[in-house]
């Protein structure tokens, strides 16, 4: 049997989502719990249809077929008829993808109406005012929507056309003012499309079903679905259902609720509702309406049925539902039921409060809850009105969440100054470097021009819990007088700004924020969610702060400190250029002396920050240019002290210069060419370890040395000998029995492929899938947002490797690496320490491979553990 593409209401479930869409298969299921009487009648046009459109170009005559057959049974059914003056058949299209998708296609109602059928049932039903406003309505949605023309202009023919009348609201329009715009709206669709409004219904109707497949690919929805991971190949479905009419006089009506406040989680009726008037009125916030309550007045008999409706359809979803009906003539009609859209905060109340009810189990709870939303728990929000009343200027990428406002700084020295004058400060870059990170401490937010959501802005925001906004390419930069462009205006220095981190918008002037509130609800959703887990989350934090932080939202260990961000601060970077300039090993080691008892506090504050528990210490990784001065006084404040000349410096700066510094001299390459760098590291690492575990006898702390970037087995034993020397010599010296762990980054692919061999000198391995990724694909992350545009509108990529681990090509060199390495090293841990170890479905491909913990930013620990929960649950199923 060929391939069924459409299903009447009758012949679908609930279960049936991926075909029939969301909606389609609510409907089908509320046709099977209430009937046709409380469900108008239609077909679902399936996800499979829109998919073979795209790759015909068209609705196949096959398709087609059976859209007709199934427009025949519709009318069999209503016993009414497409087209027919007498009794026509009017339908409502809807989009539905298995997956909620705002901003997809907006409704069209009324549709099968022209000209005669208007005067029939205008005669018919004796009342020609709604006759015309059906007509109206559906010539303004049918041409916006299908047609593209733009809603404005049909505003404002209504908006003069009340004027003209000296009325405030479209209810307040006569039939004769209804017919006028109509044609009107006629003329105005032939002015802009070149030709006659449609009168034939089926036209109308092909028209409607074409327009819905083609917003699957419109630029709303694409953004969207990138931002939420769901596949371009899934498609939509179209929904035909006959209409029922909320806008045939006051005893009829429309409205939207839901069974518990979408805000709050709280168990109560939330809703609207609006008398003599279609769903769209509701929503596009046309006229005010009343809350749902009030509908108990108005309609009582109606109302009684919707709150019985309301207690079905929760008791049988099991969770909270976001419903649309319609009353007509006194009689309810469920148009739509879905899974509430709800807050973050809404949904762990939710969750519990199911479970409570005895609706659902503590695992079903963990697993209904989106972990991406967590987010918005911890971090500063904008106060939900003034966000509502504000307008964006801009927008980046939100890179990390939160939401920030302050006057506008350009360098990271002025974001300190002006906030130890206790001003609140947003720090404006081309693109933000490492010597940036004090000012990005002291800055309530970060904007930046260039970068992706892995850019150095980006990464460190998160860990530090800023928000952050990056890439926002519209903005015109002048970073030397200390301005920018952004919508035709000049922002200068001290301008007020409010930037979003999880949306990316930019607005101006001030939006006032809320702070983040954990309720009770998170620590028993995240209790619940630590029973079901098997993966571990540690963090990535290079200080005490962070590493405290990171505690308290569940973090088990360190899986990354970066040593290299140890080094900027004030006290240390002389010594280290110092170390950088130095000519002899002599000399080099002098400088490394000067730096080791600093960063041996480092290691100490982090040790006990962490009570026992496992860290990572990745040994120094960026290239040396990074930390060498490019200011005319920091060069001759380094000459001075290295009694050389500015000349001198300046050669040494050029000669560290790079065509490709990632690839370049950094990792481990720098410790093989100065292993004195590897062997002061190390003294600290050991040291610090051995005055804390005196300090604790009860801790148990084994330091985990990190070399990175490796990418031969050679390269790794070199320098591995020559930390276990130095770690060997450090605890004979003091007397101590320690353990400690030598592992390695698997970043190289180089390294994947060769994880075997690279298993007999690793005692663990990490995946710094940041640079894996970087390096598998041959993208420099830094300037992939450049070109990655184009490859999303071509299809080419759904979403941004950096952001969402490819699971195809890095994931199989991960796979490989983990059994390959375990093959050699049965025991070894192997963890993940890139930017995707806070990602939930990168968290969920950790899981599924075998890894040992994530690692992540302090401030996504919780959603790493809610993810790593609901992969062991999904294992399960």
């Amino acid at each position: 049997m060929s391939k069924k593409y459409v299903y009447q209401f009758t012949e679908g479930n609930a279960n049936m989502r991926e075909l029939l869409g969301g909606k389609g298969a609510n409907l089908a299921e509320m046709t099977s719990i209430f009937g046709k009487d409380r469900v108008p009648q239609g077909f679902t046009i399936t996800t499979e249809a829109c998919t073979q459109y795209y790759e015909d170009g068209g609705i196949s005559d096959e398709i087609m077929a059976e859209i007709e057959a199934n427009i025949t049974k519709m009318e069999e059914v209503t016993g009414k008829k497409f087209g027919d003056v007498e009794n026509p058949l009017l339908v409502s299209v809807r989009s539905g993808a298995r997956a909620s998708m705002p901003g997809m296609m907006d409704t069209i109602l009324n549709l099968g109406l022209n000209e005669e059928v208007v005067a029939s049932i205008a005669k018919k039903s004796n009342n020609e005012r709604w006759a015309w406003d059906c007509y109206r309505r559906f010539i303004q949605m049918y041409s916006d929507v299908v047609m593209e023309v733009g809603k404005k202009y049909f505003e404002q023919l209504i908006d003069q056309m009340k004027e003209k009348r000296g009325v405030k609201q479209d209810v307040e329009l006569t039939a004769d003012d209804l017919k006028e715009l109509a044609s009107q709206f006629k003329a105005e669709y032939k002015a802009k499309i070149g030709t006659d409004f449609p009168t034939d219904p089926k036209e109308q109707l092909m028209g409607a079903i074409k327009a819905v497949f083609r917003s699957w690919d419109n630029p709303r929805a694409n953004v969207y679905r990138r931002d939420n991971d769901i596949p371009f190949s899934w498609g939509t479905a179209v929904n035909v259902q006959s209409m029922a009419f909320g806008n045939m006089g006051d005893d009829c009506g429309t409205g939207v609720a839901f069974t518990r406040d979408p805000a709050t989680g709280e168990k109560k009726l939330m809703g609207e509702f609006l008398t003599n008037a279609q769903g769209e009125d509701v929503v596009a916030g046309v006229r005010t309406p009343m809350p749902i309550a009030e509908m108990a007045e108005k309609f009582p008999e109606a109302f009684k049925s919707f709150q019985e409706v309301c207690a079905t359809l929760e008791k049988h979803y099991r969770d909270m539902q976001d419903m649309e009906f319609t009353v007509e003539h006194g009689h309810l009609y469920m148009l739509q039921t879905r899974h509430g859209k709800r807050t973050a905060q809404a949904a762990l109340q939710i969750a519990c409060d199911l479970v409570d009810e005895g609706m659902r189990t503590p695992e079903e709870a963990v697993a209904m809850i989106d972990p991406r939303n967590l987010d918005t728990l911890l971090h500063p929000q904008f106060d939900t009105k003034a966000l509502k009343a504000a307008t964006p200027i801009g927008k980046g990428l939100g890179a990390s969440p939160g939401a920030a406002c302050g006057k506008i700084v350009f360098t990271a020295d002025d974001a300190v100054a002006w906030a130890e004058k206790g001003e609140k400060v947003v720090l404006v870059r081309l693109e933000t470097s490492p010597e940036d990170i004090t000012g990005m401490k002291s800055a309530q937010g970060i904007l930046t021009v260039r970068g992706g959501m892995t850019s150095h802005a980006a990464v460190v925001a998160r860990g530090m819990g800023t928000c952050c906004v990056s890439g926002c390419g519209d903005i015109k930069m002048d970073e030397e007088n200390k301005k920018f462009e952004l919508a035709g205006k000049t922002f200068k220095e001290g301008d007020a700004i409010s930037i979003d981190g999880t949306t990316g918008n930019i607005y101006d002037g001030i939006i006032p924020t809320v702070d983040a509130q954990i309720a009770g609800t998170f620590g028993r959703i995240m209790a619940w969610a630590d029973q079901f887990r098997t993966l571990k989350v540690r963090t990535n934090a290079d200080t005490p702060a962070d590493a405290k932080k990171a505690r308290e939202l569940g973090a088990e260990g360190i899986g990354l400190c970066r040593t290299e961000h140890m080094f900027f601060e004030e006290s240390r970077i002389a010594a280290f250029r110092e170390m950088i300039c130095s000519d002899t090993v002599e000399e080099r080691e002098a400088a490394l002396e000067k730096i080791l008892p600093m960063q041996q506090a480092d290691f100490e504050a982090l040790y006990e920050a962490l009570e026992g528990n496992p860290v990572t210490i990745r040994f120094l990784d960026p290239p040396l240019h990074e930390f060498v001065p490019q200011e005319e006084e920091d060069i001759k404040k380094l000459a001075d002290a290295q009694g050389k000349s500015v000349e001198d410096i300046k050669n040494i700066i050029a000669s560290l210069h790079e065509f490709n510094p990632m690839m370049g001299h950094r990792g481990c390459r720098l410790a093989v060419t100065y292993p004195e760098i590897a062997k002061m590291q190390t003294r600290a690492v050991i040291r610090a370890a051995i005055n804390v575990q005196k300090k604790h006898a009860d801790w148990n702390v084994v330091p985990e040395i990190m070399i990175p970037l490796v990418g031969e087995v050679k390269e790794l034993k070199y320098v591995k000998d020559v930390v276990v020397a130095a770690a060997d010599e450090e605890i004979k010296n003091a007397g101590a029995n320690l353990k400690y762990e030598v592992g390695t980054m698997i970043e190289i692919p180089r390294a994947a492929l060769t994880a075997d061999e690279i298993a007999k000198e690793a005692e663990f391995f990490c995946f710094g899938t940041n640079d894996l990724t970087q390096m598998t694909y041959g993208f420099s992350r830094d300037d992939a947002g450049k070109f990655l545009g184009a490859y999303y509108d071509k299809k080419i990529f759904e979403n941004d490797p950096f952001a969402k681990l490819d699971q195809t090509g890095v994931g199989k060199l991960m796979e490989m690496a983990v059994k390959m390495g375990k093959e050699v090293r049965p025991d070894m841990h192997i963890g993940i320490c890139g930017e995707h170890g806070g990602d939930p479905t990168s968290v969920e491909f950790c899981h599924k491979i075998g890894l040992s913990y994530v690692s992540c930013s302090p401030f996504r620990v919780p959603i790493a553990r809610l993810a790593a929960a609901q992969a062991a649950i999904n294992d399960k199923k």
